[in-house]
């Protein structure tokens, strides 16, 4: 199982006046409902309440939605989306193009970005980590704690 070892999130101290953006995918409704659903109830744990969503059409959009968010003021930015494997080396291509391009987001801006998009050979697996009753993992939930976590961390360093 993926969360083997994960630590327990706890949200921080100090994440109360942060600006958060969060895009969403919009393919596997349901998955994307309870990830959605985790990442809202981290930012009310958090005390953010200064925080924008946007949808994007699937998961490939992700990158270009993140980075105008972080330069228009985001603090931090949660990306949430679901690529579940099929027949085609689409999945490599969707899959890669997120990472790659999230990451890069999060390294040219400075803006740390929560990634909370599913990479998963089936759609059981999606739902096991969407946060949803039943499900074994939380990764919208974690998204948040992750990205509210490295900002305070890099404040707290002065960076």
């Amino acid at each position: 199982m993926s969360g083997t070892g994960a630590p327990t999130p706890t949200m921080p101290d100090g994440a109360q006046g942060l600006r958060v953006a969060v895009v969403a995918a919009q393919w596997h409704e349901t998955v994307m409902a309870g990830l959605l659903d985790g990442a809202r109830r981290a930012l009310a744990d958090a005390g953010v309440r200064e925080v924008t969503e946007v949808r994007v059409p699937g998961s490939f959009e992700l990158p270009v939605a993140a980075a105008r968010l972080a330069v228009a003021g985001a603090d931090a930015v949660v990306a949430l989306g679901v690529v579940v494997r099929g027949e085609t080396p689409h999945f490599d291509y969707v899959c890669q193009a997120a990472t790659t391009g999230l990451t890069q987001v999060a390294v040219s801006t400075g803006v740390p970005v929560g990634f909370g998009v599913l990479t998963v050979d089936t759609e059981q697996q999606a739902l096991d980590r969407a946060g949803l009753d039943g499900s074994r993992e939380d990764k919208g939930y974690e998204a948040v704690h992750a990205a509210l976590s490295t900002v305070l961390a890099l404040r707290a360093e002065g960076a």
